[in-house]
């Protein structure tokens, strides 16, 4: 194989590395922001189910006020009952007693639904926090993972950095400027495999002649319809014939 095709085969490999890894930590404080807009929905549950508990617990309250007002009213009744003189006095007075009754009776009903309403609250404020605890413990786990990828993604990059300083410097200038000219136009792919008489990059067929040259491996060989470089990799033994061969004869 052609030493600088060879070269290019690995450049483009160390490229594709790096762009990937580059990439990956480019993403990392989005991947952080999802992080904690999932602790932060977990946050927001918990805090909503305390304050639909501190709501119950303070309408409870007011009940409790009206329940002690309805019995100091019917505490009063009572003691003036005794001194009525006339039966309607009377009768009036037992009216005003049973209306107060019936209302601590209804405002006790409500408290007895308000506390009744307390223990679901306070059941589904215990869901919440346990649900947050083990959001909590999922995202450091998380957050570990991704610490360690980006330790080891910028072990990786300052390691490819200093293969691609090696290897370029081995490299034809020309070459290299041809490679990173196709590189900046093709979204940093400048290298191509040509298999079965077509590019597999941009999938157009090559003409006979071109390909049966970048089946030797011999030379810099340019895609015509997108500039990649190209190379070719001979089937392992054993492996069905190429249709290549099929293109080779048929340019004869």
């Amino acid at each position: 194989m052609h030493a600088d095709l060879e070269r290019l085969i690995v450049l483009q490999r160390l490229d594709s590395a790096a762009s990937d890894a580059q990439r990956r930590l480019a993403d990392q404080p989005q991947r952080e922001k999802a992080l904690e807009a999932r602790l932060e929905a977990a946050r927001q549950l918990v805090a909503a189910a305390k304050e639909r508990l501190v709501e119950n617990q303070s309408v409870r309250r007011v009940v409790e006020k009206d329940v002690a007002v309805q019995q100091g009213r019917l505490s009063k009744f009572r003691d003036q009952l005794m001194a009525v003189k006339t039966n309607r006095e009377y009768q009036a007075m037992q009216h005003e007693i049973e209306t107060a009754q019936n209302e601590v009776k209804a405002l006790e009903e409500k408290i007895l639904e308000r506390m009744l309403e307390a223990d679901d609250l306070a059941a589904g404020l215990k869901r919440a926090e346990a649900e947050l605890a083990t959001e909590q413990k999922t995202v450091d786990v998380d957050r570990g993972a991704m610490s360690a990828e980006a330790a080891e993604l910028t072990v990786s990059t300052e390691r490819i950095a200093a293969e691609r300083a090696t290897l370029i410097a081995a490299m034809d200038t020309k070459v290299l400027a041809m490679f990173e000219q196709v590189a900046r136009k093709r979204n940093g792919i400048a290298v191509s495999e040509a298999r079965d008489g077509v590019c597999m990059i941009c999938h157009v067929r090559l003409r006979p002649q071109v390909f049966n040259t970048v089946r030797r491996n011999e030379a810099i060989i340019q895609c015509d319809h997108c500039n990649r470089i190209l190379y070719f990799v001979a089937p392992s033994p054993g492996a069905p014939a190429a249709s290549a061969d099929r293109v080779s004869q048929s340019a004869q």
